[in-house]
């Protein structure tokens, strides 16, 4: 999966946005996301985590103007594909505002 998501920030504030996002994430989703991977290389997050048995790995980078969304989904979520990405892309629009 692949997609960008436009932002208006920079990119030192868009990180740090991610970041902070990332936080309150973990905490609203308690025990029913395991995150086991959550490395940043420069602007880069290199992420993976097992949500419903379900294991995801990727990256987000972050531009000067954008969120590039790269993300290895399991073959029983590939259907979904369209609406995982729009879902993603309205929480991470929601939460970075």
């Amino acid at each position: 999966m692949h997609f960008d998501i436009p932002h208006k920030f920079g990119t030192v504030e868009a990180v740090s946005r991610v970041k902070n996002a990332l936080e309150q994430g973990k905490k609203q989703a308690g025990d029913q996301l395991v995150i086991d991977k959550e490395e940043w290389e420069g602007n880069t997050l290199h992420f993976a985590f097992t949500a419903q048995k379900q294991h995801i790995t990727g990256t987000v980078v972050v531009e000067e103007r954008k969120f590039i969304v790269d993300a290895k989904l399991p073959l029983m979520l590939r259907m979904f594909e369209g609406r995982i990405e729009k879902m993603i892309a309205e929480q991470v629009k929601g939460m970075i505002q």
